[in-house]
């Protein structure tokens, strides 16, 4: 927590899709952090150490988040994780997302209800 407010940590590479999360986060009192690359997200992550993390699938690599969740996992994260994938519900019946230390996926674009009800239950 920063400030008496959840922190969430959003990796993502496309900055639309960042202002749009950082937007309904903070109107809803949760702190935002952002990053651009995976990289830049696990220093985020180690700096910040944030309530949830949510990370893109597909940044500058075809893997990047992929690999970012298992250096996450690798540092002994204990934080809930979200993937965000433009093939989100497929992904979600064709990957034992548990196997990757996942507590669940997205569909891109982010549907704002879905993840402030997300939020809500798994941060209170």
């Amino acid at each position: 927590m920063q400030d008496g407010k959840h922190v969430i940590l959003y990796v993502e590479d496309d900055q639309d899709f960042l202002d749009s999360i950082q937007l309904v986060l903070e109107a809803e009192g949760y702190a935002l952090v952002t990053a651009n690359s995976a990289e830049e997200g696990l220093r985020k992550y180690k700096a910040e150490q944030p309530d949830l993390v949510i990370v893109d699938l597909m940044m500058e690599e075809v893997d990047a988040g992929t690999s970012l969740v298992k250096e996450l996992r690798a540092i002994g994260n204990t934080v809930p994780v979200y993937m965000v994938s433009s093939v989100g519900d497929a992904m979600s019946m064709a990957t034992d997302t548990s196997e990757l230390g996942l507590a669940g996926v997205l569909q891109k674009p982010i549907d704002h209800a879905v993840l402030l009800a997300l939020l809500k239950r798994k941060l209170g």
